[in-house]
């Protein structure tokens, strides 16, 4: 159970990070399958932002190995300044996305509050994808694949640095979870850096019980949990409605325990929930799934533990 009291819904409805179009429409899709009712009943006060505004998505081909480089700045710059004022409010941000690129601007926000409160920052980041790509290694130029090089300090210039230090993250600070989509250049990047990556074969090998008890080992009273939450790093058979799905994720249970085991640690102070596609969905169904994760995450259990 987290020990924040109100929570703060951000709404950020653009691809501008992405390869295909829809996750604008991501936002709205968790609102129509009752985020704010299933949250305000497990007792938190829900406040709705409403969806920032931003540029519209270009489509244009990439520059210097960047795509919508500019629009992706003016949206990061957007969600980070709601996410500086939730924090700043007291209250738990909850990044309603939008594509992956936007955690640049969520996490950066996130890092400074932690270093300024004196908190030890992890992320868990689940996700299909490494996203350690650069303008340099990516074979697309697409922003969401690169927003955890830009928060290790390794992206483009106009991306890195937000927080107040050259990294938002120390390469120590983010564990991935249910990775198994990592472009040549990537592995050699997660090798080099030494990151911590929990891939689908160690969580065949171990089990998702095992993988989480490691993920969150040295999660104690002075941490700050960030959880960003990739719809992708579910199976699509489960969660179809994904630009990037990938097959062999996590199942439906698996994703469960997994969100239990963080809640267990009482320590989530903050989420980002992006890559749903409403326009590759079926009957909202991906939107319902992440909301019923979502709730197990926030500390639903089926009894009293």
């Amino acid at each position: 159970m987290s020990t924040f009291t109100t929570v703060e819904l951000i709404g950020a409805p653009t691809d501008i990070g992405a390869s295909v179009r829809g996750a604008g429409m991501g936002p709205d899709a968790l609102r129509v399958a009752d985020i704010a009712g299933t949250l305000s009943r497990l007792g938190f006060e829900i406040v709705d932002r409403g969806n920032l505004a931003g540029p519209a998505t270009p489509w244009t081909e990439p520059a210097n190995g960047l795509r919508h480089l500019d629009e992706v700045v003016t949206w990061n710059r957007a969600v980070y300044a709601a996410v500086d004022q939730a924090m700043g409010a007291g209250h738990l941000p909850l990044l309603m996305g939008g594509d992956h690129c936007l955690a640049i601007g969520s996490i950066s926000a996130i890092a400074w509050h932690a270093r300024r409160r004196g908190k030890k920052l992890r992320v868990l980041w689940l996700d299909a994808h490494s996203d350690v790509n650069t303008e340099r290694t990516s074979p697309s130029g697409n922003i969401h694949g690169m927003p955890v090089a830009c928060l290790l300090g390794h992206g483009p210039e106009a991306l890195s640095g937000w927080s107040g230090e050259a990294a938002a993250l120390e390469h120590d600070a983010i564990r991935f979870l249910g990775i198994r989509s990592v472009d040549a250049e990537e592995k050699a990047a997660i090798r080099a850096l030494g990151l911590n990556v929990f891939d689908m074969r160690h969580i065949d090998e171990h089990g998702m019980r095992t993988t989480m008890t490691e993920a969150l080992q040295d999660i104690g009273e002075d941490t700050h949990l960030h959880v960003s939450f990739d719809l992708d790093c579910l199976d699509p058979d489960y969660a179809p409605g994904v630009g990037t799905g990938v097959r062999g994720g996590p199942t439906w249970r698996e994703m469960q325990l997994c969100m239990e085991m963080i809640a267990d640690t009482g320590r989530l102070a903050s989420l980002d929930v992006v890559e749903l596609n409403p326009a590759l969905d079926v009957r909202n169904r991906t939107a319902e799934v992440a909301v019923e994760l979502i709730e197990s995450l926030f500390g639903k259990s089926t009894l009293v533990r």
